[in-house]
């Protein structure tokens, strides 16, 4: 009876970091959200060089996770790097904030230029380090008896399916308020309000992290256990520097520590327990290297297809935005829509329609599949890629209905086309973030051994890295290709001669051709409790 009570909510401490999440989200959206803009009104950016800057700069923020995870899972604990790096964000918001600041007074001021590119770069040091280190740390609080290995109920599944569906319900939270109220503070009120923002809110965000310190659960590996959070801090700076000096890395040598961390990896079964005094020795000898190595190797197939889903989402902060600028935005006589608060409809299907997804979409779906579960991971991500595909497709057509108007008005900037034609695809690719998303993240972080969590989080963030930076090279061959005929660029600074709605097909058609490989992969894959449960038999 008590395990039931406890798997019905989450506890204390993991509800205050889902809030603090949600801040860092309102604090980065306030940001991202409306770049591109900054970008082509305030530094004077070409259309297609302003798109691509963000996409490069979004798939740096998301990919350095990947090397940050290693070094905070082999180095130090989740808590310190937590602390670390929200520094790091800070100084890169600060730093921002001068530059709008010294835009405003001097706008022809060519080092801002390069001083705005170390302000986002530290931007994206501080998040890559803080985002996976506080999502793994607040998977952690979770109560332990539910991480059991080789457990035969659904307990533990369902427990952390909850956190990361609450987790992304906050984190969708925050980002809406950042999408809505920054982009109006930062089209009325200017730039420089709207960056420092996001910068005190940060700010309030650590202090919040900071004040919970008694409440959160601890779960560290080697000689960190049990000790204070910020004497654990300092030892981790102190190990760290004498890790990097001796170029090597040592694990403790107690037999118990050993114990507990490998039954995080293996299941709970006989022949494991007798086979201590070897797993210690292999852990002395480094074959733990090359297990992450093979751990993540395993994943890179079914990486590699949620890369097209990803290109898709970086299209809201940019072609999007430049679509809206162009159409009618009026709404009375006074109130224009800021094209970058058309993003909020993106989380705010998701706010409206998670919590129907496990009390209407699960019981429908447990009818058609005959499955208690009603779908698994692998189907919820398919089933958001699909709905993206489709959304891509209805983004096309209105593209095609806006220039056909803008064709019949050559002397007005503004298509006669309402802005509101745009919310169907921003609804579709909220409801597809609702399955994918969510699957994403429990998918990547339930597929790695328990030492490699920071790093099943970087995974899933590195998606949207990669899949950043794949949509900057999209951008760059269509430009080549398409001037190359002596044509206007699809990305044209003149709206009326872009040509978004055949670059919005061609994302379709690439997005449909990686759902087909997922398809086929899916049918080959084998989760990680498969193979566990084998290895029990």
């Amino acid at each position: 009876m008590a395990r039931d009570q406890r798997t019905k909510g989450l506890n204390k401490s993991c509800l205050l970091l889902i809030v603090i999440a949600g801040i860092e989200r309102f604090a980065f959206k306030g940001v991202a959200s409306n770049l591109v803009t900054y970008l082509t009104d305030v530094v004077k950016m070409t259309n297609s060089a302003a798109a691509k800057t963000v996409n490069n700069w979004c798939g740096f923020t998301s990919m350095l996770p990947l090397l940050v995870a290693s070094l905070a899972d082999s180095f130090w604990d989740k808590y310190p790097t937590i602390l670390a790096s929200s520094f790091f964000y800070v100084v890169g918001l600060v730093a921002l904030t001068s530059t709008a600041l010294t835009w405003a007074w001097y706008p022809s001021n060519n080092l801002s230029s390069s001083f705005l590119f170390w302000s986002l770069c530290l931007i994206s040091l501080g998040q890559g380090a803080y985002n996976p280190s506080l999502q793994a740390f607040g998977a952690d609080q979770l109560e332990s008896d539910d991480e059991l290995p080789c457990t035969k109920d659904d307990h533990k599944s369902d427990k952390k399916s909850m956190f990361f569906q609450w987790w992304y319900f906050g984190v969708c939270g925050g980002s809406l308020l950042g999408v809505t109220v920054m982009s109006y503070i930062q089209d009325t009120f200017g730039w420089v309000l709207g960056f420092a923002i996001p910068t005190i809110s940060m700010v309030t965000s650590i202090k919040l992290f900071w004040s919970g310190g008694r409440m959160y659960v601890y779960k560290q590996d080697g000689n960190n256990i049990g000790k204070r959070p910020f004497q654990s801090f300092v030892q981790a700076i102190k190990e760290t520097a004498s890790k990097l000096i001796n170029s090597r890395i040592k694990l403790s040598s107690s037999n118990s520590e050993v114990v507990e961390l490998e039954l995080q990896e293996k299941p709970l079964c006989p022949e494991n327990l007798g086979k201590v005094n070897v797993l210690n020795d292999n852990s002395r000898n480094g074959i733990y290297p090359l297990e992450n190595a093979k751990v993540v190797l395993r994943l890179v197939p079914m990486w590699t297809m949620l890369l097209m889903f990803a290109v898709i989402f970086q299209q809201p902060a940019t072609f999007f935005t430049k679509q809206g600028v162009t159409m009618k935005r009026n709404i009375g006589s006074n109130f224009k829509i800021p094209p970058a608060t058309l993003q909020s409809a993106i989380t705010v299907s998701i706010i409206l329609l998670m919590p129907l997804y496990d009390r209407i979409f699960i019981p429908i779906a447990r009818i058609i599949t005959r499955d208690e579960k009603g779908i698994n991971v692998m189907q919820r991500m398919g089933i958001g890629m699909v709905l993206s595909i489709i959304a891509m497709v209805i983004a096309a057509l209105v593209e095609t209905k806006r220039l056909e108007m803008s064709k019949r008005m050559p002397h007005s900037e503004t298509a006669p086309l309402s802005i509101i034609w745009l919310l169907p695809q921003y609804i579709l690719l909220g409801i597809s973030d609702i399955f994918t998303v969510v699957g994403m993240q429990e998918f990547f972080y339930s597929e790695v051994p328990g030492r490699m969590k920071t790093m099943g989080i970087a995974l899933y963030t590195s998606v949207f890295g990669v899949g950043s930076f794949l949509s900057a090279l999209l951008i760059s061959l269509v430009e080549i290709f398409t001037r190359s005929r002596g044509r206007q660029s699809w990305f044209s600074d003149d709206m009326r001669e872009a040509h978004l709605d055949k670059y919005y097909w061609l994302l379709a058609a690439l997005s449909a051709l990686s759902m087909l490989f997922y398809v086929i992969l899916c049918k080959f894959h084998r989760s990680r409790s498969e193979l566990d449960s084998e290895n029990c038999k």
